[in-house]
């Protein structure tokens, strides 16, 4: 491991308290993830001076962002130097007793309610994100797969390759991709009692139980409630959360008050078969409304609004980003892709990335005296092409402010153009910016590369002519 992965790690845990004040590490894509004991410990502003670091967010989780490739070997460093593994429990290691550790704990619970009143959203967030962030992988690798199958299948059909190997190879392409996306309520159960707190494998069989297995249209199954055919995948991944969040409350009261002896018996058994009742007959036809309506109005806006709609998106979308709000559009854009087999909504939120980028070539260009500013555009810019964002959010554009904001409309304008065109969608989600171009629906590439560049353009006009200071201009 490098020198300088140590110096980050080493810097994290030495403005955070110490390792005895972190109670959990683990990471998405871009950002180490900390559960902390004593906020009071933690300084931000000398976290966001060490080399390497890109930002921090606050949140019911402390969120250090050091760019991808780079965020796994911190986090894996970090839990090495306490001894434990990723998402393990690391609140006793180092811990005080006596006096020392009652006032430590009133110090932890009176921050903890603190940022719990001023963000009553966050805790369903980080359970969203918590859900999905292990599933991106996949999304990105099947998402890949299955769009290069796609492209295959077109030149087959143009008669521009033809064969049995060609056929089996698209085929074969096609069996991975399938392979995510058609027992998704699978993986989701089962991330999704993990979050929660119940068995991961009872998580699994709530999400196959959605998918109505041998229930067919000659053989249906009636809803006991209103009496119409219930069908398979109905409130899709939004039913199986709801359904998992139900079940891990039942179970957990049934280890209560079950006898050890046969709890492992009798729990599963009845959490399941009260389960099976609830989810099938009334969560189903729930969610399923729920999902059905979330898809439909933004297909709505998306329809009616057009350019207007797609500025709008693709210009408040980085806020969301900010903010962590974008997490809860993960299972929206599922839906859309499990109903009308992709999101329109993803290609106009990719946006915004292209207009970070298109601002961090004219801050390059406007700012260029100012070395340290040009150093972090050339490490974050290449990453913000292929459409993660962050280190550009956090390391360029955030902190200077205005380029943050001409960033914002150069996404809108990007936006626009997608959303003009319309019925832009992506059969995948995981990837961003030109990563996506591969995922897009058969005829809309052009479309979205047009309103990439449209982005491009828009956030580099914008911060060349109003996104810059002298400040900023200045050699340093």
């Amino acid at each position: 491991m490098t020198d300088r992965i140590q110096n980050i790690a080493k810097g994290i845990y030495s403005n955070v308290g110490g390792i005895e004040n972190v109670n959990k590490v683990v990471h998405c894509m871009t950002r180490v993830r900390m559960e902390i004991s004593d906020y009071s410990k933690v300084d931000i502003e000398k976290l966001k001076a060490i080399e390497g670091v890109m930002g921090v967010v606050e949140d019911d989780t402390l969120q250090v962002v050091v760019g991808p490739g780079t965020v796994n070997k911190v986090a894996q460093v970090m839990v090495d130097m306490a001894g434990v593994k990723l998402g393990d429990d690391m609140s006793q290691i180092g811990k005080k007793s006596g006096k020392e550790a009652v006032e430590e704990k009133a110090a932890q619970v009176k921050a903890d309610v603190k940022r719990k009143n001023q963000k009553p959203w966050s805790k369903a967030l980080k359970s969203i994100a918590n859900i999905f962030v292990p599933l991106i992988p996949a999304f990105v690798g099947a998402g890949i797969i299955g769009g290069i199958a796609s492209v295959l299948g077109n030149m087959m059909t143009a008669g521009q390759i033809t064969g049995d190997n060609w056929a089996n190879i698209i085929t074969v392409l096609k069996i991975v991709q399938s392979g995510v996306f058609a027992y998704l309520n699978i993986y989701v159960g089962i991330n999704a009692a993990t979050e929660f707190g119940a068995s991961p494998s009872l998580g699994g069989v709530i999400g196959g139980i959605i998918m109505l297995t041998g229930v067919t249209p000659e053989n249906p199954l009636p809803n006991v409630f209103t009496g119409g055919d219930l069908s398979p995948n109905q409130g899709g991944i939004i039913g199986v959360i709801l359904a998992v969040f139900l079940m891990a409350i039942i179970e957990k009261k049934l280890h209560k008050i079950v006898p050890e002896s046969i709890d492992v018996i009798i729990t599963p058994t009845v959490t399941l078969l009260i389960m099976v009742m609830i989810t099938i007959f009334l969560i189903m036809p729930i969610a399923g409304a729920i999902s059905a309506g979330l898809v439909g109005f933004i297909n709505w806006i998306l329809g009616v609004g057009g350019a207007f709609a797609g500025f709008m998106l693709g210009s408040l979308f980085l806020p969301m980003v900010m903010f962590g709000l974008h997490q809860i559009l993960t299972p929206i854009h599922l839906e859309m892709i499990s109903t009308d087999g992709y999101t329109q909504l993803l290609p106009i939120l990719a946006m915004a990335g292209a207009g970070q980028v298109g601002a961090s070539i004219a801050l390059w260009i406007r700012c260029r005296k100012n070395k340290q500013l040009t150093e972090m555009i050339k490490g974050a810019l290449p990453v913000g092409i292929l459409g993660i964002g962050e280190p550009l959010i956090y390391g360029v554009t955030l902190p200077l402010g205005r380029p943050f904001i001409t960033a914002c409309i150069g996404g809108g304008i990007g936006g626009a153009v997608i959303g003009l065109f319309g019925n832009v969608g992506a059969t995948s989600i995981g990837p961003s910016g030109v990563a996506l171009i591969p995922l897009i629906n058969n005829g809309h590439m052009l479309q979205y590369v047009i309103g990439l560049l449209a982005a491009y353009a828009g956030g580099f006009v914008a911060t060349y002519f109003f996104g810059t200071n002298p400040e900023m201009r200045l050699e340093k």
